[in-house]
């Protein structure tokens, strides 16, 4: 029984020593001096703050992508024990002792070093020699861009690597596909290729490209399957549905996942949660949850209540009333009413009160049991402080003479008299019966006399002069045929009135309520509005000192100073390898027209090069051309500020094209054993030129060893480049 242990337990194993060496120097290139310089880094002052806020469980929204990219970073810090103390407010600013600044910049290393030996692979799996993948892996090894990219506490390597990833598993399992269909290997890298492209995806949106190309490949890839007379119907549905499970099924299921963690780890409020939905801002710890915590659900009439702009841009405010009225003659010589100013006021104030009335009643206290405000219901709204009524008449508003205006009444005995009712209208509503909710309810105001809708013009770029102290304008809206949610309005604040005496009432104003109904959002509802914000906020883009165009990238025109030592000459700049941009420019300039000219041939019936090598040069091209055109053509279509470092998810695909360009000109092109070895030399002179200009420039790359005055001139190679030089 026992009989197996007499003969020695043996493991054998096959070790690829290339890919273990590229590996190994690819984690020295990454990794050698990662903690230098212990100061901030160009954009790790940006990311810095999100890691901050993820180590404090604080809410935050950034409309340049999603959350996974920043939840890796994130990770790197708690993995070092950070507390999220630290003032991400200036580039070079030195970092205190309790930052981590190694662990911080070990994941972005980490996934620049591991690019190195997928490049290697890649070119295998595409059935190129070992010697040409051997090349394509060395270029991105002394490539200096992404070399200084990955060192620090950035996500260009983090996008990169599951771009590389995703790219190799497809190849993985296509290749397995004749021999080892369905089989544990083959839908490890099926799978490994979904979650590879919503990781990518879930770093920053512009790996959506690279997602659509593999989705592509991976379309016409199956439609020749569909030309297979081998296989059968029911094998045909098994391939489609395991592909649509695998690239878009899970990947879906993953991008939901990483939200549903984002939002499971930011539970508290921030400054970043104002431009969210009240509802949004009520689901987090603190902040609005704390006003709000146990307020009544159902809108009454008696109510008291506070009503926010929904659209929240460019700032939060809330319908606004005080003692003041508009000017009898506005500037441009137009007449007002002389009422009472109505205004959106984006700070929390006492005038921000508001009573719901029944037209037929006089109580402005809510009844015993209550009676709840429902859709299509007529209302007044009554000025909590000032007790006089929300109007709006045939006068022209201040700001919008389009528009009419909005006022508290006051009865002037001048024949103007009040229209003040109104329909309440949920524009969220399920069914024509729904209850006006606090928070969860958005309501439109349509004045019953005009049909005008109350609107917030101001959120849109309008706010009043000095008579009404720059808060914005408030209007009756004739054409509300369109929706905007600058008319649409939700109940943030509320409580049940149960003063019917003024000063009493005004006491009541300023208590804060205690009852207890809760208004938790679903995850969904939280991650629809919150996918919502990240497409839509977008932030002022200013000119920066080192922003490009995307025309600047292709010959390297432009460079970034990413850190500067405050004594001596040491720096870092994102510069790339001179001689690789240019070859690589030159290997897809040459598979271009190499591609055109075997086009022509091929439909004249002239086949230069064998069957089996053409289909190889297509797919070359297929996977490393077309990931440089998807990952570089969007940016001319993009209105944002645009950095040299959005380049270099384009600029790998490009590198990998370089070998593949080289082994078919060798192969196909150099036909006698003099060529041959011609070229071969030529190829050794080349590579040499790419390892000097990676050596060259390696101080402003790694940061050390300072340069004198004379080198760093010496460095400039373009006159366009800024390279730092301090005045004597």
């Amino acid at each position: 029984m026992l009989g197996f242990l007499k003969e020695p337990v043996v493991v054998t194993a096959k070790i690829n020593v290339n890919l273990v060496a590229l590996t190994v120097m690819g984690l020295i290139s990454r990794l050698w001096g990662l903690c230098y310089p212990r100061a901030v880094v160009f954009d790790e002052v940006y990311y810095g703050q999100f890691v901050s806020l993820y180590m404090k469980r604080i809410f935050f929204v950034d409309d340049s992508g999603p959350p996974f990219g920043h939840m890796l970073l994130a990770l790197g810090g708690y993995l070092g024990g950070f507390d999220g103390n630290f003032l991400w407010n200036r580039i070079g600013a030195e970092y205190s002792m309790n930052v981590p600044v190694w662990s911080l910049r070990l994941l972005p290393a980490l996934a620049g070093a591991l690019c190195v030996p997928l490049a290697y692979q890649i070119l295998v799996e595409l059935h190129f020699s070992h010697c040409a993948a051997l090349g394509a892996a060395l270029l991105i090894l002394l490539e200096n861009a992404l070399i200084t990219q990955s060192r620090f506490m950035l996500l260009e390597s983090i996008l990169i690597f599951f771009i590389l990833l995703a790219v190799l598993s497809y190849l993985k399992f296509y290749n397995l596909q004749k021999h080892s269909a369905f089989s544990g290997s083959w839908w490890f890298w099926l799978l490994l290729t979904g979650v590879a492209c919503s990781c990518a995806v879930g770093v920053k949106y512009m790996a959506l490209f690279t997602y659509m190309l593999l989705l592509a490949i991976a379309g016409l890839h199956f439609w020749h399957m569909i030309g297979d007379q081998n296989l059968s119907n029911v094998s045909l549905l098994c391939h489609f549905l395991a592909r649509g499970l695998a690239l878009i099924i899970i990947p879906m299921g993953m991008y939901l996942s990483f939200f549903y963690v984002h939002l499971a780890l930011l539970y508290r409020s921030g400054p970043h949660d104002q431009i969210m939905t009240s509802a949004f801002q009520a689901s987090l710890e603190g902040g609005l949850a704390r006003i709000t915590q146990g307020q009544p659900l159902e809108v009454a009439y008696g109510s008291q209540i506070t009503l926010r702009n929904v659209l929240g841009k460019p700032m939060q405010c809330w319908l606004h009333s005080h003692t003041n009225t508009y000017p009898i003659r506005y500037e441009n010589g137009r007449g007002s009413s002389h009422q009472q100013q109505v205004t959106c006021y984006p700070f929390k104030d006492v005038n921000n009160w508001w009573i719901v009335k029944d037209p037929g009643m006089q109580q402005l206290v809510v009844s015993n049991p209550p009676r709840p405000v429902r859709h299509g219901h007529i209302v007044q709204l009554v000025h909590g402080i000032t007790t006089r009524y929300l109007n709006t008449h045939d006068v022209a508003a201040p700001l919008s003479p389009h528009s009419q205006e909005v006022s508290c009444y006051i009865d002037y005995n001048i024949s103007m008299p009040a229209q003040n009712l109104w329909r309440v209208e949920i524009v969220n509503r399920e069914s024509d019966t729904d209850v006006w909710k606090t928070i969860l309810s958005e309501v439109r105001f349509v004045h019953v006399n005009t049909s005008a809708v109350l609107k917030a013009s101001g959120v849109i770029g309008a706010s009043l002069p000095e008579w009404g102290y720059r808060q914005l304008e408030v209007v009756g809206e004739k054409l509300s045929k369109g929706y905007h949610q600058s008319m649409v309005w939700n109940v943030e604040e509320h409580r049940y009135g149960k003063s019917q005496e003024q000063k009493e009432r005004e006491v009541e104003l300023h208590s804060p309520t205690q009852m207890d109904i809760s208004k938790n959002l679903s995850f969904m509802a939280k991650f629809t509005e919150l996918q919502w914000k990240i497409l839509t906020l977008k932030n002022e883009d200013t000119e920066h000192k080192y922003s490009s165009s995307a025309l600047d990238w292709i010959t390297m025109d432009t460079n970034i100073a990413y850190w500067l030592h405050p004594t001596s000459g040491a720096q870092i700049h994102l510069l790339g390898n001179v001689a690789t941009w240019a070859s690589a420019n030159a290997a897809a300039l040459v598979y271009l027209c190499l591609s055109l000219w075997y086009l022509v041939r091929r439909r004249r019936k002239i086949y230069d090069i064998p069957e089996d090598a053409w289909q190889l040069w297509v797919s070359a091209g297929g996977v490393c051309g077309g990931g440089w055109a998807v990952n570089y053509l969007p940016f001319f279509l993009m209105e944002k500020t645009l950095f040299l470092y959005h380049y270099l998810p384009a600029l790998t695909f490009q590198i990998l094209l370089i070998p593949v360009v080289l082994q078919h000109l060798g192969d196909h092109l150099c036909r006698s054993v003099l060529f041959k070895s011609m070229f071969s030399a030529l190829i050794v002179a080349w590579f040499s030129s790419v390892y000097f200009v990676y050596c060259t420039f390696s101080p402003v790359t790694y940061g050390q060893p300072a340069l004198s005055l004379t080198e760093l001139k010496a460095l400039r190679w373009k006159d366009t480049w800024n390279i730092l030089i301090r005045k004597q």
